[in-house]
C-alpha cells in the first residue's frame, strides 16, 4: 500500500466493517447519547451515584440496553445487540455502562437464566423497566474467584416452608456488590443450598433487601465499599444475612428444586456439573466485560492518535518546523502495535457476540461441548482485552505528556475505570487457568472449583491430543496453513499461511510440553495433587495465552475476508500483518529456543515490523475514526483545541512557503 494513501481508504466502509451485524445498535447509540450523558470530571463520589442513577432510568428506550430479554417481558430477543449495547455505553461513560450492566445483565440476567417461568412473569417486566432495581450477590470477602466454595448458606425448613438465608461469618459477607449500597431493592444471591442435612452445592435465590420507600429489610445488613479509585457511580456495598426467611418459591430453580417436604431434584446429578452449567448460563456478563473495556481502549487511543498529529516537538537540523509525535519512530512503536491488537481483538470479540447469540437466542439448548467452547473464549479474551486496555491505556496517557494527566483530557478516568476489569467477572489468571483446562481434555468433568488446580482427578493416561477449534474461517485458514512451504526460511514473514502456522505450532508446542509434564508428575507425585499442578501453573498459563492469540489472529482473517471494499482489505491485511508480527517479536525468545525462528530471520521480522510502521503512519487518523467514536464522546480539552491547531499549522506553512495552499 503506497504511502499517503489515507485519503483513498472508504471510511465509511471501514466503519461498516467494524459495526457488525448490529450496526444499527451502535448508531442509535451515536445518535441519542447526548452531552447530558458523558462524564462529570471533578464531582464527588455520591454526586457520581446521584447522575448515574437518574440517568440510568433516562437512557432511550432505542438504545436497546435490555434486549437480551424475551419481548413479551419489554426485550427483543437480542442477545448480541444487548452486549454492543454495552460496549457503546462504555464509550460514553463505564460507571453508566457497568451500572446498566448490573441491573440488566447480572441481576436481570440471573433472573432469567437460573428462574422459571413464575419468575420471569412476576418480576422480569419490572426489572426491565427499571421499576425493580435489583444487584448481583455471589463473591464474598472470602471467596471471589472460587465461588464453588461459597460460605453462605441457604436451609430449607419443611416446617415453614422457607429457606434460612445466613453469613455465619465475615468472611462470607457478599462484598463489592454493585447496586447494593443505595438503590438496589432486591438480589440475586448465591449460597450452599441445604435441605434435609445434605448440602446440594451453590444455588441462587431472589431475595429482597429494601422495602419500596428504600429502608433496609430485617435481618439483612447493607454497607458502602467505600471509597474506590475509579467507577465513582456504581454504588458497590456489602450484603449480610442474618438468618433472613426466603419463601421456597424464590428459588431460582431451573437447574434444581426443593419440593414442599424438602426433597431436592434436579435435571443435572452432578452437583459440579449443575454449577459449572448454571454458570455457564451467565457468561455474557464476561463477554460484556470484555467489550467494554475494547471500547475504552479505543476511546484512548483515538485521543492519543489525534493528539499525536498535532503535538510537534523538537525540530530537526534541517527545519523550522518541529516534529510531530505521530512522525516518531518510538512514537509508532508505542501505538501503531497497540492499535493492531485493538483491531484484532475487536473482531475476536465480534466473533464470540455473534456466536454466543446463535446459541444462547434459539429454542434448542445449547450444546454441551458448544457451550464449554463458548465459556472457554469468554474467559480467554476477557482476560486478553481487559489487560490490554490496562496496558495500552497508561502507555496513550504516556502517550500524551503532562496533558494526559489532567482529567479534563479523559485518559485518566478511562485508566481508573477500566482497572478493575482485570478483577470483576473472574480474575485474569484463574479465567486463563479455565482456558487451559478447556484444552487439556483429559480432565473429568467434575474438576472442582474454577482455580481448584489442586482438587483436580487427573488421571495421565487420558490426557489425548488437542483438537483446534477454528474460528469462522476455518475452511481459509486451513487452505492457508496448507498452502505454507516445508522450509519456513522460504516464505515471506508477511505470508499470512506462515504467521498462523506459527502461532498454531507455538500452541501446540506448549501444549504437547504442559501434558508430558503433568504426566511425569503424576508419575512422581501421586500422593501430592496440589503439587502437580502447582508445578506446572506457570506453563499451563502460557498454553492458554497462546491459544488466545491464535483465535484471536484466526477471528482478525475471518473479518478482513468479510470486508466488501478493497481498500479497506488491504488496509485491514496490513494491520493484520502488524498484529501477527508484533507477536511473534514479543515472544521471539520462545520461537527461537524451540527453533522455529533462526537468528537472521528474527531480526528480519523487527525490519518488517518497522516497515509496517512507516506504511500505516498515513493511515493512523483513518484507523481510530474507523471506530465511529463521536468527537463529543471523546470528552478531551485537548482535541476541542485540534482546529486551532491545525490552522496555526497552516498559517505557519503558509508563511515559509507563498506557494503552499493551506488544506
Amino acid at each position: 500500500m503506497p504511502d499517503h494513501a489515507s485519503d483513498r481508504i472508504d471510511l465509511a466502509h471501514l466503519r461498516e466493517t467494524l459495526d457488525g451485524p448490529w450496526a444499527d445498535v451502535r448508531n442509535a447509540h451515536r445518535d441519542h447519547l447526548d452531552a447530558r450523558f458523558l462524564p462529570v470530571y471533578g464531582e464527588t463520589g455520591d454526586q457520581a451515584r446521584e447522575r448515574i442513577t437518574r440517568l440510568l432510568s433516562e437512557l432511550p428506550v432505542e438504545l436497546g440496553i435490555a434486549s437480551a430479554f424475551p419481548t413479551e417481558y419489554g426485550g427483543r430477543g437480542d442477545i448480541g445487540g444487548s452486549i454492543v449495547a454495552c460496549e457503546m455505553l462504555a464509550q460514553v461513560d463505564l460507571s453508566l455502562m457497568v451500572k446498566a450492566g448490573v441491573q440488566w445483565g447480572l441481576f436481570g440476567g440471573a433472573v432469567a437464566a437460573l428462574g422459571t417461568r413464575r419468575h420471569h412473569d412476576a418480576y422480569l417486566r419490572d426489572i426491565v423497566s427499571g421499576e425493580i432495581f435489583g444487584c448481583f450477590a455471589m463473591t464474598e470477602t472470602g471467596h471471589g474467584s472460587d465461588v464453588q466454595q461459597l460460605r453462605t448458606t441457604c436451609t430449607y425448613d419443611p416446617q415453614t416452608q422457607t429457606f434460612d438465608l445466613h453469613t455465619p461469618h465475615e468472611a462470607a459477607r457478599k462484598d463489592y456488590i454493585g447496586n447494593a449500597a443505595r438503590d438496589g431493592r432486591m438480589a440475586v444471591v448465591f449460597a450452599q443450598l441445604i435441605t434435609g442435612g445434605r448440602r446440594h452445592g451453590v444455588h441462587a435465590w431472589l431475595v429482597p433487601i429494601r422495602d419500596a420507600q428504600g429502608k433496609t429489610l430485617p435481618g439483612v445488613t447493607i454497607g458502602d465499599a467505600g471509597a474506590k479509585a475509579g467507577l465513582l457511580g456504581v454504588d458497590n456495598g456489602r450484603l449480610s444475612f442474618d438468618h433472613v426467611r426466603v419463601p421456597r418459591d424464590m428459588l431460582l430453580d431451573r437447574y434444581g428444586q426443593v419440593a414442599e417436604d424438602g426433597t431436592y431434584s434436579s435435571p443435572i446429578e452432578n452437583d459440579s456439573r449443575r454449577f459449572f452449567t448454571m454458570l455457564g448460563t451467565l457468561v455474557r456478563g464476561r463477554v460484556s466485560v470484555g467489550g467494554a473495556a475494547s471500547a475504552a481502549t479505543r476511546s484512548a487511543l483515538a485521543i492519543a492518535v489525534r493528539y499525536g498529529d498535532i503535538r510537534r516537538q523538537f525540530g530537526t537540523p534541517d527545519a523550522e518546523r518541529e516534529v510531530l509525535l505521530n512522525d516518531y519512530l518510538a512514537h509508532q512503536r508505542k501505538l501503531l502495535p497497540a492499535l493492531a491488537t485493538t483491531y484484532a481483538l475487536h473482531f475476536a470479540q465480534a466473533e464470540l457476540v455473534a456466536a454466543l447469540s446463535e446459541a444462547q437466542g434459539g429454542d434448542e439448548p445449547v450444546d454441551e461441548h458448544r457451550q464449554r467452547e463458548l465459556e472457554s473464549r469468554a474467559a480467554g479474551l476477557k482476560a486478553a482485552q481487559t489487560w490490554h486496555a490496562t496496558r495500552t491505556i497508561q502507555m496513550c496517557r504516556e502517550a500524551c505528556g503532562g496533558a494526559g494527566y489532567l482529567s479534563e483530557n479523559r485518559l485518566p478516568s478511562l485508566k481508573a475505570d477500566t482497572d478493575v476489569f482485570t478483577t470483576f467477572e473472574g480474575d485474569n489468571t484463574v479465567l486463563l487457568q479455565l482456558v487451559a483446562k478447556g484444552l487439556l481434555t483429559g480432565y473429568r468433568d467434575e474438576f472442582g472449583s474454577l482455580d481448584g488446580w489442586g482438587r483436580a482427578s487427573f488421571v495421565a493416561e487420558q490426557v489425548r491430543e488437542m483438537v483446534l477449534e477454528r474460528t469462522a474461517a476455518r475452511s481459509l485458514i486451513e487452505r492457508m496453513i496448507s498452502a505454507v512451504p516445508g522450509r519456513d526460511d522460504e516464505v515471506a514473514v508477511t505470508d499470512r499461511g506462515w504467521q498462523l502456522k506459527m502461532f498454531e505450532d507455538r500452541e501446540r508446542h506448549l501444549l504437547d510440553g504442559a501434558v508430558r509434564r503433568l504426566r511425569n508428575g503424576a508419575a512422581t507425585k501421586q500422593d501430592r495433587p496440589f503439587d502437580i499442578f502447582n508445578d506446572v501453573q506457570d506453563h499451563v498459563l502460557a498454553v492458554a495465552a497462546a491459544h488466545v492469540d491464535r483465535v484471536t489472529l484466526e477471528a482478525f482473517v475471518a473479518g478482513i475476508e468479510d470486508a466488501t471494499d478493497p481498500s479497506v482489505r488491504a488496509l485491514l491485511s496490513r494491520v493484520c500483518d502488524l498484529y501477527a508480527l508484533s507477536v511473534i517479536e514479543a515472544d521471539k525468545g520462545w520461537f527461537l529456543e524451540h527453533g522455529r525462528l533462526t537468528p537472521a530471520r528474527s531480526k528480519a521480522i523487527t525490519g518488517v515490523v518497522n516497515d509496517l510502521l512507516k506504511e500505516l503512519r498515513p493511515h493512523m487518523r483513518t484507523l481510530v475514526d474507523g471506530f465511529g467514536i463521536p468527537d463529543a464522546w471523546l470528552h478531551c480539552a485537548i482535541l476541542r483545541e485540534e482546529p486551532l491547531r491545525q490552522e496555526t499549522m497552516a498559517a505557519h506553512d503558509a508563511a515559509e512557503d507563498p506557494q503552499a495552499v493551506p488544506a
